[in-house]
């Protein structure tokens, strides 16, 4: 059912000073910062030849990111994203074996413009999992 890798996203608590970090000790692609409010995020895509890093920062007081960094000061790895071809048939699929869609089940859209939904990090091994539709 999941495809390949989307991305890894890593809370921080410095998002300008992470993007410096991975622009220029790694040298890697960075793209540039945008809002998502409806996720209550700002986010910065690293772009690599075989996947993407997401830097994760709070937008807003209501950011699920901010209790991330509460209990992590110096950041970390927040979620994996993978891809899905039909994400409505891959979460009637997990909510079928008792796997937790985080919210009402409903996909949002995502940072790519795509639908996406998230399921309970209980239910995989301590990891948030995000699925985003191809």
């Amino acid at each position: 059912m999941i495809g390949r890798l989307n991305h890894v996203a890593i809370a921080v608590p410095d998002l300008d000073a992470a993007a410096a970090q991975y622009r220029g000790a790694l040298g890697a692609s960075v793209g540039a910062p945008q809002d998502e409010p409806d996720h209550g995020v700002t986010v910065i895509f690293i772009e690599l030849p075989n996947t993407k890093i997401e830097l994760l920062y709070p937008l807003g007081e209501d950011s699920p990111i901010n209790g991330f960094l509460q209990k992590n000061p110096a950041g970390g790895i927040h979620h994996i994203c993978y891809e899905v071809d039909d994400i409505i048939a891959a979460r009637d699929h997990l909510q079928e074996t008792g796997a937790r869609v985080l919210g009402n089940g409903t996909p949002k859209i995502g940072a790519h413009g795509k639908p996406v939904l998230f399921l309970h990090p209980k239910d995989f091994n301590g990891c948030l999992i995000e699925l985003e539709q191809t």
